[in-house]
């Protein structure tokens, strides 16, 4: 018997059905061990002797594959064909030699596609682990874990509220708070444009003002009103003729076939898939032997998936579309050492495969790849310039026809921001004529700041950069969502106050190591390893032996010289200069104070030198003039105790508080409620409200508000409110209504209970199962009906999307199989079937109880000898 070890076990289900029946396959699900999240598990002063810990969800997995190698005369190792797939399969081979479980002759194969013709041809042609691609990984590892171990308590200790840092995490962060840097320091400039709409032969057509009493203009030149409207008025008054036409040949090539980054890129701008998205259907389509693999640099395809394409453009389109010889394409990647074919079908005839998003992104893969072997598309360019009589104005019309589309007939390649030059097609035009004007306009523009990033400009940047490899950014960029240092809006990625600040922290006390320049050397160093150029510990020392005494520096610093510190690198965004040249800060409470960088348990704000005598706050985020509308506003006083009432900003959004210190009263201000006064901000702080003693039980029923939202609440079982009006005006009868319809509902929330749910998000893109957050026993869950998902803390529900709900169904859906062994539990059906035919002759409980003491009376045997 032959032993094949896989990752998943949808790969392992499709492998099986090519080999013969001499083979097992068997799929560890991933990793299936890591470094102990704890001190220690690599110890630098044992040449980076690392700790490996097996998985506690992978023991059951891990005995199967043990007890089967034990009786297999060849183990074959068939992960994936990357680095993590080398790692794998190590880590496969060390677990089992420790159990002394391996068998003498073991060997690694690597497909890049999973079908027949792919995995029969690599399991006769079998190798050994490359021991270079193995110590890359341990030096990643071991590299990531230095950092986040070392890094993370610093944070920690020194910048409250900071979650975590990492060796390429910190480097993305860095770009996205940079961006927004460059963003707040833009100041936009006016500028004008002046076009002309003309027509010849019954197409109308515009031409732009480049040259104007004599100069040449660019996009700034006319900076203000009136000259534009003077610029107008020459053209207006002018007769324009054509006083050259000049027409150039173009030609387009087509894009190469996707690469891991270039997939993640252009499945965010056309689909709208974030990388994490793009990478788990890309592997489930791969798993479905439709794409070759999709962890990849290279952007070449086998000779044979070549002449398959040319086969498939020739019987799709004519023999025009077909190029005289095969397309090949270069990698850009400084070191492609995962560089194996690019991403492609499996199959050309095959123009669609899956349904929903399985089908948008194959349809995506397949185009791109057919495209890349498809002839040129050939165009023609035209610039016609018009002068007027003088020949001190002129217009420029420009335009694009498509003579042979070629490539574009199938496929066109996304932009990012992208600003579309003028394609109209222009009217034939010869020198000497004079298009007729139908009017002419004078356009107001501002400059714009630099974009924020999307996914896939991020994505593309990193790539440029050389920071991270393609494989990792998925990863990279779900962190730091999880980690609440950015947040995502229309698809664009917004700093946090906390991602700005750990990046301030980092660019002052740890500058060299959030590098672009020293992080890009440091993946070329990594890529040197797994090329054999280089020894991985050589590597791990060098970096070690700067990095933990910069740490050990900064780790003896008080948090108050840290905090210090960063007020003053801070200073020009938090505190900016004022048009009116006063002190930047001035406390606008008290107008005494100086306003200062503070560290706090939830984090760093700006406070008042002058307290307590002031007690101005605001927080961080609030940088510069905007954070001076974050002054406590005084609503009032409490009739009751004449404490004063005060809007307040916090950590986690606005609140309302009675009195100071210790024994403030505090209440978050719903979203809900409109405009706030002092009535309500009373009503508020006396949450929660007494309704009245329920009729059946005289104990109270009170109204409140939670975590999730208003709510009902008698003898520790509650009912949801709708809208925080409801708190104030839900009477009794209603109260007891509301409360015995979510009694109906059980309690527990189960499968069909009639129970509402906190957020009905839409339909699974995939399933088409209607996605709905609930309520449940131990937390907010998602389910479709079938399969529920706990929501990680990480996520808030009232920020859940449609994409994030879909994305946890698919993961518990796929992990549920690991925890089913369904066929042994049948033996027990039947032992109970037959204790309930002898129920007659003997009571389910005296079987039970003879059962129970049969069993434990050798254990107290043993115990006594013991």
């Amino acid at each position: 018997m032959q032993l094949v070890i896989v990752e998943s076990p949808a790969k392992a289900k499709t492998i099986e059905k090519y080999l013969g029946s001499d083979y097992r396959v068997l799929a560890s699900y991933g990793h299936i061990r890591d470094l102990p999240p704890r001190d220690g598990s690599v110890n630098p002063d044992e040449g980076f002797a690392m700790e490996w810990e097996n998985y506690a969800d992978k023991a059951k997995q891990l005995k199967a594959i043990a007890d089967l190698a034990k009786g297999a005369d060849r183990l074959i190792l068939a992960t994936d064909p990357d680095r993590e797939g080398e790692a794998i399969s190590w880590h496969v081979q060390e677990v089992l030699a420790k159990r002394k479980a391996l068998p003498k002759d073991v060997q690694r194969v690597t497909f890049n596609a999973i079908t027949k013709p792919a995995v029969t041809q690599a399991m006769a042609n079998p190798r050994q682990l490359d021991t270079d691609l193995i110590d890359a990984y341990r030096a990643r590892r071991a590299l990531d874990y230095l950092v986040g171990f070392t890094l993370s308590p610093v944070l920690w200790r020194k910048l409250p509220g900071a979650k975590s840092a990492g060796r390429v995490q910190s480097v993305a962060l860095r770009l996205i708070v940079s961006r927004e840097r460059e963003i707040e320091a833009f100041r936009a400039q006016e500028y004008w444009s002046v076009t002309a709409n003309l027509e010849q032969d019954g197409t109308p057509f515009v031409a732009r003002l480049v040259q104007w009493e004599g100069k040449k203009l660019d996009r700034l030149s006319i900076g203000n009103e009136g000259d534009a409207l003077r610029a107008k008025a020459d053209v207006e008054a002018g007769r324009f003729a054509v006083e050259s036409v000049e027409t150039k040949p173009a030609t387009r090539n087509p894009p190469p076939p996707f690469t891991t980054s270039t997939l993640q890129q252009e499945a965010a701008r056309k689909l709208g898939f974030s990388a994490d998205h793009t990478m788990r259907i890309a592997q489930q389509l791969y798993e479905d032997g439709a794409i070759t693999y999709m962890r990849t640099d290279g952007v070449q395809m086998d000779g044979s998936a070549i002449s398959a394409a040319r086969a498939a453009i020739a019987q799709r389109y004519d023999g025009g579309y077909v190029p005289d010889k095969p397309r090949m394409y270069q990698t850009k990647a400084k070191n492609a050492q995962e560089a194996h074919e690019a991403i492609r079908p499996t199959d050309f005839s095959r123009d669609r495969v899956g349904s929903g998003d399985h089908a948008r992104l194959y349809d995506l893969v397949w185009k791109r790849a057919l495209a890349s072997q498809m002839a040129s598309a050939r165009m023609e360019r035209t610039t016609v310039e018009l002068a007027d009589g003088t020949g001190r104005h002129v217009l420029r019309a420009t335009g694009q026809v498509v003579l042979f589309p070629g490539y574009l007939a199938l496929y066109e390649e996304g932009q990012d921001d992208s600003q579309d030059e003028d394609a109209k097609r222009l009217p034939r035009l010869r020198e000497g004529d004079s298009p007729a004007k139908k009017g002419v306009d004078a356009e107001q523009h501002f400059t714009q700041p630099p974009p924020r990033f999307s996914e896939a400009s991020l994505v593309k940047r990193m790539e440029e950069l050389g920071i991270g490899r393609p494989s990792t950014y998925a990863s990279i960029i779900k962190t730091l969502k999880d980690r609440a240092y950015v947040r995502v809006e229309k698809n664009r990625f917004f700093a946090e106050e906390s991602g700005r600040l750990v990046t301030a922290f980092l660019e002052r006390f740890f500058e060299r190591y959030v590098g672009y320049d020293y992080t890009a050397g440091l993946e070329e160093e990594l890529d040197d390893v797994s090329g054999g150029r280089a020894q991985w510990q050589a590597v791990l020392e060098a970096f070690w032996r700067d990095f933990k005494p910069r740490t050990a520096e900064v780790m003896e610093q008080k948090p108050s010289e840290v905090t210090a510190q960063l007020d003053q690198f801070l200073a020009p965004y938090l505190f900016p200069d004022k048009a009116d040249g006063t002190d930047p800060r001035l406390c606008p409470a008290c107008h005494v104070g100086s306003l200062a960088l503070r560290g706090g348990k939830f984090g760093a704000f700006i406070a008042c030198s002058n307290y307590p005598e002031c007690k101005y706050t605001r927080r961080f985020a609030q940088g510069g003039e905007a954070g001076e509308d974050a002054a406590p506003e005084q609503l009032g006083h409490d009739p009751e105790t004449g404490l004063p009432v005060e809007r307040k900003s916090g950590r986690f959004g606005p609140y309302i508080q009675l009195g100071d210190g210790k024994d403030a009263k505090r209440a978050s201000i719903p979203k809900d409620i409109g405009e706030l006064d002092l009535e309500m901000a009373l009503k508020l702080l006396h949450l929660p409200r007494v309704i009245g003693q329920h009729p059946e039980t005289g104990k109270d029923i009170a109204a409140s508000i939670g975590r999730y939202g208003p709510y009902l609440v008698h003898e520790g079982k509650y009912a949801r409110l709708q809208s925080t009006a409801e708190v104030f005006e839900t009477g009794m009868n209603a109260a007891v209504v509301k409360l015995a319809e979510a009694a109906a509902g059980g309690g527990r929330p189960q499968r069909g209970a009639a129970r509402a749910p906190l957020k009905v998000l839409g339909a699974h893109p995939r399933t088409e199962a209607e996605l709905r957050l609930m309520e449940g026993r131990y937390g907010p869950y998602v389910t479709d009906g079938t399969t529920n998902a706990t929501l990680p803390k990480t996520i808030a529900p009232d920020q859940l999307t449609l994409e994030e709900a879909a994305q946890l169904i698919d993961a518990r859906a796929a992990a549920a199989p690991a925890k089913k062994p369904a066929k042994k539990k049948a033996p027990a059906k039947k032992v109970a079937a037959k204790a309930e035919a002898g129920a007659a002759k003997a009571p389910a409980k005296k079987v039970a109880a003879k059962k129970v003491a049969a069993k434990k009376a050798p254990a107290k045997k043993a115990a006594a000898k013991t």
